[in-house]
């Protein structure tokens, strides 16, 4: 029985898949590689670049494009190498000696490596190397070079300094065309204070993208073609909104739910609404490697750069467009305008991430906050949260990294503390916004209740920043049917006491009642 493949490269007898080489331009890859072309591939984690790699590999390799000599090689030893770029050179080179007798039965490039290791300096090695292979055989050499980005520093320099200074050299006397592949385009390729790619040969820089919502769809019916198990309409389409198409997410999701969960085991069983969103909940309280790897990229300058603001509802610093650039070729945000984060899930992770340490001592418990009938007393949680604020507020402020984020990330972490032991709480943040919106969702019998919560920070006249918070909050009251409305006002001036900040009232507007909570 095939699965949902959640690691490594995949592989059509063992998982579904979208057949890689249709996820891309294969025209394009295909004429830029017979035009000795070097180009660039790149995409976020776990999106399938080495498995499209690979593809592109035995298509070469099987004669159906010309004769092509054509050898898949991941770096990812840079990790090992370091900075230094000799042990780079000679690392490549092993790579490439091992992945040249695996895939071509080539046994003799080991001695034409020795030979060039022993004549050249050890920055030139990787050129003399490969110059001697290319004119070993008359067939034109590819090169498919994965997890590039790994290497860094020197190490990186001199590899891609070596790959230049062979390329006038194609096709007889050097590789007729080398694809470059890893998370960022070679342009972020740079030592520090430098101006300039150092591969300016570069012809094209192409990006894999994430599962389109038809794609999506389609990996998901080939485990119901396989083994008869369903996705109700409701579940496919919560996969898509829930992922974006993010290809880990969504085989982790459809693995979660059929694979890992007991009932969805049941083949007979069709799989619902509700199995997605707690099989979402389970890899994200599990922290999946990938959903690891996402968070402790929120460590970075560079991204905390992009994200405090999203998370704040503030404005891009316009010096942060390179930032924005690279936050963008790590997947955190989405491809096209606005700046957003590129999915619902990546956009639960982020401030459960940031706020992981406050909910582990927060002493809150879920049980004060449920009434008799089941339901949850929003009004009593809020009230609770005031206090905390009031008491807590500068301790837990100056910890954060994010500290422009401060209250909203205070906030969810209260929140998120208590509602996850029978609920759910989802967010909505993002540049220019003014606000962050929270939904708090908590079954009570056979019916959900919903509950409104936007949190803003004061600017100007409290009155004004209330005026346009209920204008704001009746909206998302409105898309999201909720039962009730509360807004939380955040008043961050150091002028002003505690007394004048801390109030409740109520408000009427547009035939509804909202209770206002300052902090």
């Amino acid at each position: 029985m095939r699965h949902f493949n959640t690691e490594g490269p995949v592989a059509a007898a063992e998982h579904y898949l979208i057949p890689p080489l249709e996820r891309v331009d294969r025209e394009q890859i295909l004429t830029l590689i017979r035009r000795r072309k070097y180009f660039v591939l790149h995409a976020p984690r776990q999106t399938g670049k080495t498995t499209t790699l690979l593809a592109l590999r035995d298509l070469l390799n099987s004669g159906s494009e010309g004769e092509y000599r054509c050898v898949h090689a991941s770096l990812d030893i840079g990790r090992i190498a370091g900075r230094e770029s000799g042990q780079a050179t000679r690392q490549v080179l092993s790579v490439l000696q091992r992945m040249a007798r695996t895939t071509l039965g080539d046994h003799a490039v080991g001695d034409l490596f020795a030979a060039a290791l022993r004549v050249a300096d050890p920055d030139d090695a990787l050129t003399e190397a490969l110059s001697r292979w290319s004119e070993a055989d008359p067939r034109p050499l590819v090169l498919l070079l994965d997890e590039v980005d790994t290497l860094t520093g020197d190490a990186l320099l001199s590899v891609l300094s070596q790959l230049r200074s062979g390329y006038p050299d194609r096709p007889a006397h050097f590789p007729q065309s080398v694809v470059l592949c890893g998370l960022r385009d070679v342009k972020d390729y740079r030592a520090p204070g430098a101006k300039g790619s150092p591969f300016n040969i570069k012809a094209k820089s192409l990006r894999l993208g994430d599962f389109s919502e038809t794609e999506t769809r389609e990996l998901l019916g080939q485990h119901t073609e396989e083994t008869g198990q369903a996705f109700a309409e409701e579940a496919l389409a919560l996969v898509w909104r829930e992922t974006r198409g993010q290809p880990w997410l969504v085989n982790a999701l459809a693995h979660e739910a059929c694979f890992e969960s007991r009932a969805g085991r049941d083949r007979s069983r069709t799989i619902t609404e509700q199995d997605i969103l707690e099989a979402r909940e389970r890899l994200i309280e599990g922290r999946a490697t990938h959903l690891d790897n996402l968070g402790a990229k929120l460590e970075e300058a560079r991204v905390r750069r992009v994200i405090e603001p999203m998370l704040s509802g503030g404005r891009r610093d316009e010096s942060t467009v390179r930032d924005t650039e690279y936050v963008r070729d790590l997947g955190l945000i989405a491809v096209d305008a606005p700046v957003r984060i590129a999915n619902p899930i990546y956009a639960e992770v982020i401030p459960r991430e940031l706020t992981s340490t406050l909910q582990e001592k927060l002493s809150q418990e879920t049980a004060w906050y449920v009434g008799e009938d089941g339901g949850l007393e929003v009004d009593r949680l809020l009230a609770a949260f005031q206090q905390f604020f009031r008491e807590h507020s500068e301790h837990w402020a100056g910890r954060f990294e994010y500290a422009e984020a401060g209250p909203q990330l205070i906030l969810q972490g209260f929140l998120q503390r208590v509602v996850n032991g029978g609920g759910r709480l989802e967010r909505e943040y993002g540049l220019g916004r003014g606000r962050t919106d929270l939904m708090i969702a908590w079954p009570r019998g056979d019916r959900t209740d919903r509950f409104a919560v936007e949190c803003k920070v004061q600017h100007g006249s409290r009155e004004a920043t209330i005026r346009e918070g209920l204008g704001q909050l009746a909206g998302y009251m409105d898309r999201l049917g909720a039962d009730a409305g509360h807004l939380v006002v955040f008043d961050r001036s150091a002028e002003r006491s505690w007394e004048e900040k801390i109030y409740r009232r109520e408000e009427a507007f547009e035939g509804r009642t909202v209770t206002v909570w300052g902090m």
